[in-house]
């Protein structure tokens, strides 16, 4: 094997357990918006009347609901239509494969999942559930796409939510605690569409004890230099070049 995608590969197939980081760049590659980051959030400011943060936080959602809910509705829920993009089912057949054994993403949208992944810990929940904040009950996305008022529980008449971390709001310490697990069972570390500030990598890159960091991420960063291997490109053409090196090696 030879390039950057084979030397991946081999760290890779060498590796007893590897964790992935799927951050935002897979997202936007998707053809999903985040609205928390960039000049989207000017034009949610513009249209709305505050920014992304304020509206998409704890205070506004428990003082602004039917505010909460037009953006919510608008900007996050209509985009689910979108299928996850080919980096996602990428993902999904190297993790069939073995390679990858745990996805972590703060990114809302289910992708991982909906792609075929099957161990994926999303630390700031999932638009696709939603609950009741008084009595638990729970409600499918459905549920909040199809009205345009503020979705209110069946059985005891108050809010529902999306079962999402809103900001001002903390991770729950269970999601962190088996993430952090799984960052100390790694020996391979593959960061993917962010780079080694992120938060979510700020986050996570502590709990890791293992001795290859690979980062893929079409913009390059000055924490890059930290990684064993930065490789700069869309994450999905990366992960088709090393599923095609995973393809000769099983022949």
């Amino acid at each position: 094997m030879s390039g950057i995608a084979g030397t991946i590969y081999e760290m890779l197939k060498e590796s007893r357990y590897t964790v992935v980081l799927s951050g935002r760049a897979m997202l936007e590659e998707s053809g999903y918006p985040v609205v928390r980051d960039g000049g989207e959030s000017y034009a949610i400011e513009e249209k709305y009347g505050y920014s992304a943060e304020e509206i998409f936080s704890s205070s506004f959602f428990s003082t602004r609901k039917q505010q909460f809910y037009d953006f919510y509705r608008n900007e996050l829920l209509q985009a689910v239509d979108i299928p996850p993009g080919k980096g996602y089912y990428e993902m999904a057949r190297l993790e069939e494969s073995g390679i990858f054994q745990t996805i972590i993403t703060r990114r809302l949208f289910h992708l991982p999942s909906r792609a075929g992944c099957r161990n994926v810990i999303e630390l700031h929940g999932s638009i696709f559930r939603n609950y009741c904040s008084h009595c638990g009950r729970e409600y499918p996305i459905e549920y909040i796409r199809n009205t345009d008022k503020i979705p209110l529980c069946q059985s005891c008449g108050q809010a529902v939510r999306p079962d999402v971390i809103l900001f001002g709001e903390m991770v729950d310490n269970q999601v962190i605690t088996r993430a952090a697990t799984e960052m100390q069972k790694a020996d391979v570390l593959l960061v993917l569409g962010t780079n080694l500030k992120s938060f979510l990598c700020s986050q996570l890159t502590g709990y890791y004890e293992g001795d290859k960091l690979i980062v893929i991420d079409e913009e390059d960063h000055f924490s890059n230099k930290d990684a064993d291997i930065f490789w700069q490109s869309r994450v999905d053409d990366a992960l088709g070049e090393i599923i095609i090196e995973m393809e000769r090696d099983n022949e």
